[in-house]
């Protein structure tokens, strides 16, 4: 079971309270907008493990049983935390009952990062497996309606459109798109599309697509038939996945694929 899932199951029968990072400076184990909810018999989510996840366990706990504090707490992580990170961490904790459950999915997930993922095949498939357990919103794309399998994680929405590049227009912002449609030709339109996009919005941070380098160097000559320069071809990653994995297994693939996702800049 998800996550968020489990948690809102949770909540039909117990409260919990849900701590998140909501501010940290320095060296630190998570992010900001990392959470756990923590429930009297256990714990979902992490906020980096350690003593500071143990002391904040400890917190919360004490909220349930009845315990007052303040909203936000900061922990320095050093001796007294028995971490040597060296930095500060604040965290904010918040009691949650049944009737929070419907909202939680949007509050957990409001600051992951967009990716837009084009084609339904065997690699697609393995991508949003991986995907799914990823800090991401994924938009699923591809011109074969019946493509999609009926269960998806909660993290993905399934899109048919036809044209399958007609749905690049209206990505969310600061998407990271993959490519990798079951047609050359789609491939190619679709890259066209992010590059018409990345042209008047410049708001695609990655733009990936599947193939090998001879692939893209008919590709490039193509595009640049179509009236794009070459440092804007430069914006493409082609092949993809980061180097020095080697396998092609679409889970192989999908793995080097993901990480180099998760290389690409913030906006």
């Amino acid at each position: 079971m998800l996550p968020v899932k489990e948690i809102t199951t949770k909540l039909a029968t117990a409260d919990a309270v849900l701590v998140r990072v909501d501010a940290s400076k320095g060296s630190v184990p998570r992010e900001q907008g990392a959470w756990m909810a923590v429930f009297p018999d256990g714990v979902i989510g992490t906020i980096g493990g350690g003593h500071l996840e143990l002391s904040a366990i400890h917190e919360a706990r004490g909220r349930l049983s009845g315990t007052s504090g303040d909203p936000v707490v900061r922990y320095p992580l050093g001796p007294s935390l028995g971490q040597c990170c060296g930095g500060v961490v604040h965290l904010r904790f918040e009691r949650i009952g049944a009737a929070d459950a419907a909202g939680l999915p949007e509050k957990l997930r409001s600051r992951h990062a967009p990716v837009a993922l084009f084609g339904g095949g065997h690699v697609g498939r393995a991508l949003v497996t991986v995907l799914g357990t990823l800090p991401v919103e994924v938009t699923w794309v591809d011109s074969r309606d019946e493509i999609f399998p009926a269960q998806v994680p909660e993290n993905v929405r399934c899109e048919h459109s036809d044209p399958v590049q007609a749905a690049v227009a209206d990505l969310a912002p600061h998407s990271r798109v993959l490519i990798m449609s079951f047609s050359h030709a789609e491939d190619l339109d679709v890259v066209a599309a992010c590059l018409t996009r990345l042209r008047e919005r410049g708001d695609l941070p990655y733009v990936g697509l599947i193939g090998s380098k001879t692939k893209w160097a008919t590709f490039r000559h193509r595009l640049e038939e179509r009236g794009f320069r070459k440092q804007e071809l430069a914006q493409v990653t082609c092949p993809i996945g980061v180097p020095g994995v080697r396998g092609k297994e679409p889970e192989v693939i999908a793995i080097a694929v993901a990480a180099q996702l998760l290389q690409a800049p913030l906006p």
